[in-house]
């Protein structure tokens, strides 16, 4: 049984209490450890949490600036930052050659890593012929436009991995999934650039926080 008297998080824990229960000042407690400036530790969670606008807040902010507010200093920012990655990492982690079936498992497949940015990434996935994921890298980080995002840099990777198809996404931060007459062009150019070198140009996804938009089933391609 939890007894009463516990009300730090480790101890309640440790009583037998489920970690997911805690809340996110409670989680961001266990994970800093003490408190600072006169301040408790929980005292300091929430200050933080409030300060950022939630755990998605603090995962964009960066280390620095974490420090730099609520008496967090660089050492318990590391250490926040470090948590973050962990959950990214065992988000991101994918079976070889997962099959990629619809606009929303390109979603699914991208949140951890798209989730919190803010600046828009430009990627590509390599499929084969039978749309299961070879490889996938990161074509350019900034504005999606046709200087940033040749067809060329699009398909090299794609013909020395010898892949059959691609499909390409990138992220909106702003939330606002509607294509841009930039997105459409750099979507249209691509798509006849892979028919001249027998790649096709599967879909084009933009990804959000919260949702996605295909330019496929928009009728781009």
């Amino acid at each position: 049984m939890i007894k009463k008297n516990l009300t730090m998080p480790i101890q309640r824990c440790i009583a037998g209490e489920e970690i997911k229960n805690l809340s996110d000042s409670e989680l961001l407690a266990v994970i800093i450890g003490t408190g600072a400036k006169g301040n408790g530790v929980i005292e300091v969670s929430n200050s933080a949490v409030k300060a950022f606008g939630g755990l998605p807040g603090m995962y964009a902010a960066g280390i620095r600036e974490l420090a730099a507010r609520c008496g967090i200093g660089l050492t318990k920012a590391v250490k926040i930052h470090s948590a973050f990655e962990m959950g990214r990492r065992i988000l991101s982690d994918r079976r070889e050659l997962e099959q990629i079936s619809s606009p929303e498992a390109v979603w699914k497949f991208f949140i951890s890593e798209t989730a919190g940015l803010v600046r828009e990434e430009f990627r590509v996935l390599i499929l084969n012929n039978k749309n299961r994921l070879i490889k996938r890298s990161v074509i350019s980080v900034g504005t999606v436009s046709e200087a940033l995002v040749h067809p060329r840099e699009v398909y090299r990777e794609a013909i020395r991995e010898g892949g059959s198809a691609i499909i390409v996404v990138h992220n909106h931060p702003s939330g606002f999934l509607a294509p841009s007459s930039e997105d459409i062009k750099v979507t249209e150019r691509l798509r006849d650039a892979g028919k001249l070198i027998g790649i096709t140009l599967l879909d084009h996804v933009i990804v959000s926080d919260q949702g996605y938009l295909s330019l496929k089933e928009e009728g781009v391609l």
